[in-house]
């Protein structure tokens, strides 16, 4: 019988993205409905390597589960878990509570629907997501908490303001650097006269929350991610979507920005003169490296090793505003079909440089070595050689030891990011931009 595992994932179980999640909307508890040993490990999961995150309002060691045992496994564990709703009620303040579910009480039958909707009727909401390991990764945990949100929590209103958007795509823990992404992307769309609306972003609440149903729009700032939660958003709320890829630096954030004056009603000239401005404010801070940039001779060969997410704005940036050669992109998800692949991969196709990347889907991060000796020819003992240098690599702290083995210069952007720190650092948007130029340069003048 033939089988597969996944070498060194990129990504934790369902449960461990709905941790995450719950844990970073605003004074929210997650009441994992598991073993003992589950609500610990994936909350150091993300805590830890997601450039130390941290556990959130209430995560990590102290969140709350019901740590069922044996016997539950064999009589049941709702009764344990009622007891341990009741306790977190009674014991830690919060502004909402979400259980969340495990493997061994899905497969036993545990109905912690039920269980949850006996306290439909307490002052605090307590809702409940389906978040079993075998439902998939950690993207799919957060998608199946923040549907909940939208179907269970967020109140209906049939007057919409158009001036206002939803932002879904972005998972916590998942994305290391969602905490500044969401606020370049505020920041950005707030010169445009655009409200946004974040369930991850600072300064919201639970009282916020339930007043999303009032959006004109959702944009949702991946392919795959957030889908399942702006179609919810439809079905409930009548919020029509629009999907656009993260915007990093000038090309990616000019882009973003045309694609959604159309539907968000953008006057013409407001759109061209923030366009002109945050440029100039860009070129103002980049042209000051060009000397140096040119004089050193820092045009590398790139190879992206991403998620979905950031592959294709990762490798439109190091082409489009460095001048960079795109090498190989070393995608660590795979596309639940084969078309949706192939209209991923066409992305590629739109970038300008002569040479575009080879692109594959390759969820092993053992693998990547092997595709990039796959992709330049290999030196068979040649008296001249022309190597694939120099060479910087983008991908995850995983990819440590192939930009070792290569000689390549390298910096972590993709989950899971342990040996960097990330508060506010975010690279979406023009500025984004601009903090991503400055930690690639940073790389390579590191070791002079």
């Amino acid at each position: 019988m033939e089988s597969s595992f996944i070498e060194r994932a990129k990504t934790s179980c369902a449960l461990g993205g709905a941790i995450a999640a719950v844990s970073s909307l605003p004074r929210a508890i997650p009441i994992v409905h598991a073993s003992g040993g589950c609500a610990q490990t994936l909350s150091a999961t993300y805590n830890l390597g997601s450039g130390y995150k941290g556990p959130g309002y209430c995560s990590g060691t102290m969140t709350p589960t019901s740590n069922i045992t044996e016997n539950d496994i064999v009589f049941g564990g709702e009764e344990r878990l009622e007891e341990q709703i009741e306790s977190t009620l009674r014991i830690m303040d919060g502004d909402l509570y979400f259980v969340v579910t495990g493997c061994q009480v899905e497969i036993i039958g545990d109905n912690a629907a039920r269980v949850a909707g006996r306290f439909k009727n307490h002052s605090v909401p307590v809702l409940y997501a389906s978040t079993p390991g075998f439902l998939g990764d950690g993207f799919k945990g957060c998608e199946a908490v923040l549907s909940s949100l939208v179907t269970d929590f967020i109140e209906p209103c049939a007057r919409k303001d158009l001036k206002t958007v939803n932002i879904l795509g972005f998972t916590p823990g998942q994305d290391v650097f969602y905490r500044g992404n969401i606020e370049n992307i505020v920041l950005l769309l707030a010169k445009l006269g655009i409200k946004v609306n974040s369930f991850f972003g600072h300064g919201e609440t639970a009282a916020s929350i339930k007043t999303y149903g009032r959006a004109g729009h959702n944009l949702v700032f991946s392919e795959i991610h957030g889908q399942r939660t702006a179609r919810a958003f439809e079905e409930k709320h009548g919020i029509p979507s629009l999907t656009v890829d993260l915007p990093v630096g000038d090309t990616g954030a000019e882009t973003f920005l045309r694609q959604i004056a159309g539907p968000l009603k953008i006057p013409a000239g407001k759109l061209n003169e923030v366009i002109a401005e945050e440029r100039s404010y860009y070129y103002s801070y980049f042209r000051s490296f060009l000397e140096i940039y040119g004089d050193l001779d820092y045009q590398r060969y790139a190879v992206i090793a991403a998620d979905i997410n950031y592959a294709f704005p990762l490798t439109r940036f190091v082409s489009e505003d460095l001048g960079w050669i795109p090498h190989l992109v070393v995608i660590s998800e795979q596309p639940q079909s084969p078309e949706a692949e192939g209209k991923y991969a066409d992305k590629f196709l739109t970038l300008t440089a002569r040479v575009r990347p080879k692109v594959i889907f390759e969820a092993n991060t053992g693998q990547i070595l092997r595709h990039l000796n796959e992709s330049w020819p290999p030196n068979r003992n040649e008296k001249y050689y022309n190597r694939l240098a120099p060479l910087f690599l983008i991908g995850s702290s995983l990819e440590g030891s192939v930009a070792q083995k290569t000689g390549a210069q390298f910096l972590p952007v993709s989950y899971p990011v342990t040996n960097r720190a990330v508060l506010t650092k975010g690279y979406t948007g023009f500025r984004g931009g601009l903090t991503l130029a400055e930690d690639i340069f940073s790389s390579l003048v590191s070791n002079r």
